[in-house]
């Protein structure tokens, strides 16, 4: 990935990646806190992308930020741009 797609690109996500069987993709788990409208209580929430993963480098486990592309396939509209954090 160039940087100037970096530049033009969308949204940047961080989660985790909880899966790595496909070729070239991974699946990442991100989470967020959304406030409950009554309660105003913290909840979590999650959602599952697919993200592309040119060089196969990442592994279950590890902490990933990835970025919003153009659709690479049916389901893979996400580019991995860089590890944060290596599983142990």
């Amino acid at each position: 990935m160039t940087a100037d797609a970096t530049k033009r690109a969308g949204r940047t996500l961080t989660g985790t990646v909880v899966s790595n069987k496909t070729d070239k993709t991974i699946v990442v788990r991100v989470e967020t806190l959304v406030q409950h409208p009554l309660l105003k209580k913290f909840i979590r929430r999650h959602k599952k992308f697919m993200a592309h993963d040119p060089a196969n480098e990442c592994n279950i486990g590890d902490k990933v930020k990835i970025i919003e592309s153009r659709p690479l396939s049916r389901h893979k509209r996400w580019h991995l741009v860089s590890i944060v954090e290596k599983a142990v």
